[in-house]
């Protein structure tokens, strides 16, 4: 069903604006909960915010105000909140750097085209285009947002314009960052169990788990001996790791939680296990409290090269990359979702789509939150 743009008259109605983000142009989709803010170029979710929050409190990763905030310069270029990996996540080798192939894809820097946008009822969409010009790829995503819910629906299509077969690399480089991000304030819960560390063979100084490891999250090997809880975000931080982990093989639908205990705040995706069967952590967490943490749900359990994913093949008897067929498309869909949690709800143990409802469940407090999210996944 084709939406069309309309004028919306009552007070009870929003609609999609022109807005900024660190003076960068931005298009804003918000109903009655929730406002979410989309970067025109690249197309990443930098705000993220409840209506009936007098803070506004943002999960979003901001590396440009951290920067400011440690008065140094900000290293990640136009990286910001959760952006786009695709076609390609980690570096690139040198033949494809020489071709003029960045690493973690080309959408993330392309400028991306508002081509659609509308209501019907309660629905609102936007739908952005962008064109991936050094891998021949176009790429569309929509946007989903209902009045009365705290969940925004994310629909992609990837089309190869080539007459060959080809394994692609696709994260969705979900991140959040301080002050939402804190030692002993955050906690990060997902449905994975088998997980390995990234492999090194220089190992960095500022590692604090052990290389190339399996492990069962959330207990992860520490250089020092022990092991490392990875809900919890260390205290002091001084450390930067990464870890791949497959979501569990027995749900269709996978998840990712974070909350702020202290602002009692929970970010969340549930995502479709058989488009994206990695979770990969990247934790970031410099004695600056400049502090990120990757939530980067994908195709390949590492943000390393193209060749090196397809070289791995699989690991845990899982594949490391896609593949997209010649002059053919493939899609994706999850959600995500902000909502406050209750006192003593500390954990959560699930996350599940029933009867248009997502229900959250902490066993350790004996809670339930419940989300209106009519639209399926």
């Amino acid at each position: 069903m084709r939406l069309t743009a309309v004028l919306l008259l009552s007070s009870a109605c929003f609609a999609q604006r022109a807005a900024t983000f660190e003076t960068r142009p931005a298009t804003a989709l918000e109903n009655d909960k929730i406002e979410l803010l989309t970067l025109n170029k690249g197309g990443a979710f930098v705000s993220l915010v409840l209506k009936n929050d007098p803070e506004k409190t943002n999960p979003m990763w901001n590396p440009v105000a951290l920067a400011r905030m440690t008065k140094g310069p900000s290293r990640f270029g136009d990286s910001l909140g959760h952006f786009l990996c695709v076609d390609g996540f980690g570096p690139t080798s040198k033949e494809e750097q020489a071709a003029g192939l960045q690493g973690h894809g080309e959408a993330h820097r392309q400028p991306w085209t508002l081509i659609g946008q509308g209501r019907q009822g309660k629905l609102q969409q936007l739908t952005f285009q962008t064109r991936l010009p050094i891998v021949h790829e176009g790429l569309i995503r929509k946007l989903e947002l209902v009045d009365g819910e705290q969940v925004v629906y994310v629909d992609s299509t990837l089309e190869n314009e080539l007459a060959f077969d080809r394994p692609i690399n696709w994260a969705e480089h979900a991140t959040i960052g301080y002050p939402f991000l804190s030692p002993g304030k955050t906690v990060v819960d997902a449905s994975v169990g088998k997980c390995q560390t990234r492999p090194h063979q220089n190992m960095p100084p500022n590692r604090r788990l052990v290389s190339d490891v399996p492990f069962v999250y959330p207990s992860a090997p520490l250089r020092a001996g022990g092991q490392a809880d990875l809900r919890q975000i260390p205290n002091p931080p001084d450390s930067m790791d990464h870890t791949g982990c497959i979501f569990d093989p027995a749900r269709r639908l996978g998840f990712i939680t974070a909350i702020n205990l202290e602002k009692g705040l929970m970010l969340g995706y549930l995502v479709r296990r058989e488009e994206y069967p990695w979770l990969q952590e990247w934790m970031n967490y410099p004695s600056n409290l400049a502090l990120s943490r990757g939530l980067e749900f994908g195709t390949q359990p590492f943000d390393v090269s193209r060749r090196q994913t397809v070289e791995m093949g699989k690991l845990f008897d899982t594949p490391a990359y896609r593949w997209l067929p010649a002059k053919s498309k493939i899609g994706t869909r999850f959600l995500m979702f902000y909502t406050r949690v209750p006192a003593g709800f500390t954990q959560v143990d699930d996350v599940r789509q029933e009867g248009g409802q997502l229900i959250i469940t902490d066993s350790k407090s004996q809670q339930t939150i419940r989300l209106a999210a009519s639209l399926p996944l």
